[in-house]
């Protein structure tokens, strides 16, 4: 089986004993045409969501058996084609939410309370002193925390809201009838405080905030995003930001990462991370696990753990 990055020794090791593994041992994603080569009569594939799995690189061996995605998104491979084949695709869900669920707090509470841009400001030397009108930020008691996304991790967010004193609403699913909880998505765009985004990469999300988006939202509005990049038209929320028809905004996942758009770098009411969602020991452990245990699952015979 092919691996393309290191994983944790002590979930390399069970899997090291069960087959032969070809680790790609790189400082970045693998190269496309070495993937190709490298995945030639494997049986097994664990692969990242920096990976870009096409139909070519699933048929480089027309032995495989299933591709086993560390991550809970799987917009990186060609699962239509996967399908086609008969060979398996898995995803690592569950295992994530929580932590994905606190960065999303963290990253609402650096926005809302200007942390980066004061973190910044402290250290370029710039700070003069406490004063009574110095950055004032928003205070999340009693306002609207709209949620687009009603899955694990979405339900895992509202469920530490009322500990900030929000009062949460989801955006209600296109074409379904409303909940008590939920909104019209442009109910929730007009009356949220908060607006964080927990969905999947498809062609009817890319691109869901644009600047129309923008537009229908409170100019005091935060808008968070650990979901998938693409969800967000970052040159729209660069102009949003920088026109002040947004109060600010916090990004952990981009369009082409790990580029980020230029209108948003120079912007102090913009929080800019680098893809850490799920980045705890516990959890990024726990992902590795999950894939293994899904390759020795589909490899013996059985049926795999968290099939897409």
């Amino acid at each position: 089986m092919l691996l393309t990055r290191r994983i944790p020794s002590a979930v390399l090791r069970p899997l090291e004993a069960a087959c032969r593994v070809d680790l790609y041992d790189g400082p970045s994603p693998v190269p496309v045409e070495e993937l190709k080569h490298r995945l030639a009569g494997q049986q097994a594939l664990i692969c990242l969501l920096t990976d870009p799995i096409s139909a070519d690189v699933l048929d480089a061996s027309a032995d495989l058996k299933i591709v086993a995605n560390i991550a809970v998104g799987y917009d990186n491979i060609d699962v239509t084609h996967a399908k086609r084949r008969g060979i398996v695709v898995t995803n690592t869900p569950d295992v994530l939410t929580e932590a994905v669920a606190e960065f999303t707090w963290a990253l609402i509470l650096a926005a809302a309370r200007r942390l980066g841009e004061g973190e910044r400001l402290v250290r370029r030397g710039e700070w003069k002193g406490w004063a009574l009108d110095f950055m004032l930020g928003t205070e999340l008691r009693g306002k609207q925390l709209g949620i687009v996304g009603r899955g694990r991790i979405g339900q895992a967010v509202a469920a530490k809201a009322p500990a900030f004193g929000m009062r949460v609403a989801f955006a209600a699913r296109q074409g379904r009838p409303i909940a008590g909880d939920e909104l019209s998505f442009d109910e929730l765009l007009i009356g949220s405080d908060v607006i964080t985004l927990h969905v999947s990469h498809t062609a009817r999300t890319h691109h869901l905030f644009d600047r129309r988006t923008f537009a229908r939202m409170k100019r005091s509005a935060l808008l968070v995003n650990t979901s998938r990049g693409p969800v967000v038209d970052e040159e729209a929320l660069g102009w949003a930001l920088t026109e002040r028809l947004l109060a600010g905004a916090a990004l952990d996942v981009y369009e082409r990462e790990p580029q980020v758009h230029p209108s948003l770098m120079n912007l102090d009411n913009v929080v800019l991370s680098p893809h850490l969602g799920s980045a705890t020991r516990d959890t990024r452990t726990a992902m590795a696990e999950l894939a293994v245990r899904n390759v020795l699952a589909v490899l013996t015979g059985q049926e795999p753990i968290t099939p897409v």
